[in-house]
């Protein structure tokens, strides 16, 4: 066991764990483990990180925003500086490909939204300040006054990280130090941010505990943790059955805590567009829902398509290209396991396998690029269980009679971060559209056009969010500033109060 590698980052100082428990990142290309091993800390080790960051908590909270952006700055410029180093590891540890998806997508994406923060920060716009002088009433918003725990998931491993991502960032922009809780899917690399950031820390001069960074913990310590009286919220993002569990304990102790959970994405084909360009549409699809093996929180995993011929066209397109493609590499083990054991599920409730269906063999975590499909009819005798997300690179597709029935499957749906409705220029698909746009549009975040919905674009303007269970609050988002950090936020009211006794932001009016 390589001890060496097992050092936690805790009130500024990296030392070795205390727990006697270690566990290795795997290879999921090659299907073996790495050498690394990380510390799963206990307790003891935990609380440390909770006090330590209530302590910086208290600095923060009068922390000049300039100081924070340039941490922010500095910070991208570590990871740039580092960024050979970090594409390596996580190739190695997510199996996702150095170029251009680590290095010329993700990795630029993870610094352009630190130095999005860094304005932000500067700016105050988080802060939205409203003043009413006739009544000498004014708010403003203000930092939770405690750690922020941020877990991020396996599937980006740089923009969207516990310790360089959007939680992160939107965690500190507010003021509010981070206790990151490393995925264990790309240990390794979570360690090259923590060392990038700590770098980055100490030009900016900011509270040593600002950051802080474990590997992993028990489950149980993880419930501890969200619900502890001195951390302030939780931003989670990962698989249901988890952030169902974080939600229980967070709530029963009044914590804030913030999910992205499970999302079907439906994507909607209207007849027109199915006449004018349904072949494409097809290879669209394809793209989309295989893209790093479809493990996308956006991904397209749930398609109406009319019951007509240039539908059936459609299917039969999509299938084959399906078919014909090499599966690309998922991140875990337990993620093969767990799309099996979802088209089985499908199939249970009346689905049709047309391509795909099961593991690869061989060496390597792989699932066939998989294509499903059954009728509107059947679906709406199973709505719950036949819109399960199935992450990978697996589609069910759902073939509606008429406009009619399609508002009557969208009414069944869960909350989702994304809709799609494809439409052309014919009046009948206009006015389909208006029938089913509003049905839509109550469950998702973002509602989308003429195109797939995979992808986030890290703008002011994005809502990475949605209706439960795509996340526990429909009115915030994870990517997004300044409003993704507003769930971080207190809104503070002061009624009365002498101008000179109000904080600094509220002084200039």
């Amino acid at each position: 066991m390589n001890r060496e590698s097992a050092l936690v980052w805790i009130a500024g100082k990296w030392r070795q764990s205390t727990s006697t428990e270690y566990f290795h990142s795997e290879n999921p290309a090659l299907g073996e483990p790495l050498p690394e091993s990380y510390p799963i800390s206990d307790w003891e080790e935990v609380h440390e990180c909770i006090q330590a960051g209530a302590a910086a908590a208290e600095i923060l909270e009068t922390t000049p925003g300039e100081q924070i952006a340039a941490f922010f700055e500095a910070y991208a410029r570590e990871i740039e500086a580092s960024s050979d180093g970090l594409v390596q590891c996580a190739n190695a540890e997510t199996g996702l490909p150095i170029t251009p998806r680590l290095r010329e997508v993700e990795l630029p994406r993870t610094t352009d939204q630190l130095r999005q923060a860094a304005k932000v920060v500067r700016d105050e716009t988080w802060r939205r300040p409203v003043h009413d002088e006739a009544r000498n009433i004014h708010s403003i918003f203000a930092p939770l006054g405690g750690p922020i725990v941020v877990m991020g998931p396996n599937n980006f491993p740089f923009a969207f990280n516990s310790i360089a991502g959007g939680d992160f960032a939107a965690a500190l922009v507010a003021h509010n130090p981070v206790i990151a809780k490393a995925n264990p899917a790309h240990a390794g690399t979570t360690k090259l941010f923590a060392e990038a950031a700590d770098r980055a820390l100490r030009k900016a001069g900011l509270p040593s505990a600002t950051i802080q960074l474990i590997y992993d913990l028990s489950k149980d310590d993880g419930l501890k943790l969200v619900s502890h009286p001195l951390t302030a919220a939780t931003g989670f993002t990962g698989s249901r059955m988890g952030g169902m569990k974080l939600k229980a304990a967070a709530d029963a102790a009044g914590k804030l805590i913030y999910l992205e959970m499970s999302s079907v994405n439906p994507v909607i084909l209207l007849p027109g567009v199915l006449g004018e360009r349904g072949a494409a549409l097809a290879e669209e699809f394809f793209v989309s829902c295989t893209m790093a093996a479809g493990q996308f929180c956006t991904n397209p995993g749930f398609l109406i398509v009319p019951a007509i011929p240039d539908g059936d066209a459609f299917i039969q397109v999509a299938a084959q290209r399906f078919a014909s493609a090499t599966p690309g590499v998922l991140l875990t083990r337990s993620g093969v396991n767990a799309a099996k054991d979802g088209v089985q599920l499908l199939q249970k409730y009346g689905a049709t396998v047309l391509c795909g269906g099961e593991p690869v063999a061989g060496s390597g975590f792989r699932f066939q690029n998989t294509v499903l499909t059954i009728t509107g009819d059947r679906f709406l005798q199973h709505p719950k269980e036949l819109q399960t997300e199935v992450f990978g690179p697996v589609a069910l597709i759902v073939t509606s009679a008429d406009a009619s029935q399609t508002r009557s499957i969208l009414q069944c749906i869960e909350g989702s971060l994304t809709g799609t409705i494809y439409s052309g220029d014919s009046s009948a698909d206009t006015q389909a559209y208006t029938q089913i746009e509003p049905v839509l549009r109550r469950r998702v975040g973002r509602l989308v056009s003429n195109r797939m919905p995979t992808g986030v674009a890290v703008s002011p303007a994005m809502n990475h969010g949605g209706p439960f269970p795509a996340t526990a609050h429909p009115g915030f988002t994870s990517v997004g500033l300044p409003f993704s950090a507003q769930r971080f936020a207190a809104l503070h009211c002061y009624d009365n109060v002498a101008k000179a006794n109000l904080p600094p932001s509220l002084r200039n009016f």
